[in-house]
């Protein structure tokens, strides 16, 4: 199909718009990497911007030394594993549930689901909740809280209810009951809402700090975000930055970077396998026919 100039000139304004501002969203990424490969003189004397000066990986062997990190790290990942599993097990039965329209009382849970998404207890009330459990300095306190989004069952529900009716209408007359029709039908139907919920929740997990902050002072259950800010915020750290004749082996500023780059590494690893699923899986969850 033969364009016009004024198409042509338009889909190359779109894309060089696009380039550079996906160059833009790209620098700070290229700068932290830079710095974390870089010698202390040139990150103490602001050489660094997009390429290495004075490659040396001397940070993250330090890093890589530090047992507080392995633990942070560790922590990290149990709660995003275990803390996924939970929201997805959860936000499954209940959209599965709501999203039957023979349910009683469907409209006003709903309601309460959405009213949540508006109002909270707020955190001190949080707080005092947890307490009364006994959940406060355990690992509980960092999963059972945000058990379910919201947001996210309603885009389950959505999802559910975009699956023809007549296929379930087919399974209970070949006698499937409701948790039969959920495993071995919506589920396997649904694998691109869940792959993207389960992008969303392994986010949420991993990159949440502020919780271990308020619940948590037992620094051996600290994830790896809080290792990160009382790195960077409060330049906590037990790593020894100086050898014997106290020259620096890397600048403070390059601890950081290369932490920063630790704690981003694994989302970046595992969103392209997800990526395909992503945009499919919002649209059919968010578009009804």
């Amino acid at each position: 199909m033969n364009r016009s100039w004024s198409e042509k000139l338009g889909s190359a304004l779109n894309y060089t718009l696009l380039a550079g501002f996906g160059l833009l969203t790209l620098f700070p990424f290229l700068h932290v990497l830079a710095q974390s490969l870089s010698s202390p003189h040139a990150v103490s004397s602001n050489q660094v911007t997009i390429y290495p000066i004075d490659f040396q990986l001397e940070a993250y062997k330090l890093l890589l030394q530090d047992s507080a990190f392995y633990k942070s790290f560790g922590i990290s990942v149990m709660r995003t594993v275990f803390g996924t599993a939970i929201n997805m097990i959860l936000t499954c039965l209940m959209a599965y549930a709501v999203s039957r329209r023979t349910l009683k009382g469907r409209s006003a849970i709903m309601a309460m689901v959405v009213f949540t998404m508006l109002f909270s207890g707020g955190m001190i009330p949080s707080f005092l909740l947890l307490k009364e459990l006994s959940m406060l300095n355990t690992f509980w306190s960092l999963i059972l809280p945000s058990a379910v989004s919201a947001f996210n069952l309603i885009l389950m529900k959505n999802f559910f209810e975009s699956i023809p009716e007549s296929l379930e209408e087919s399974a209970k007359i070949d006698g499937a009951g409701h948790w039969t029709i959920l495993t071995r039908l919506f589920i396997p139907l649904s694998l691109p809402a869940i792959a993207t919920l389960t992008l969303f929740y392994a986010v949420m997990h991993w990159n949440s700090y502020f919780d271990a902050v308020m619940y948590i002072s037992n620094a051996d259950l600290n994830p790896l975000q809080v290792y990160l800010r009382n790195l960077i915020v409060q330049n906590e750290s037990n790593i020894e930055l100086t050898n014997n004749m106290g020259l620096f082996l890397v600048a403070p500023e390059t601890l950081k970077a290369a932490t920063i780059m630790a704690s981003v590494l694994p989302m970046i690893i595992l969103y392209p396998f997800l990526q395909k699923f992503f945009v499919k899986g919002v649209m059919l969850g968010a578009v009804k026919e």
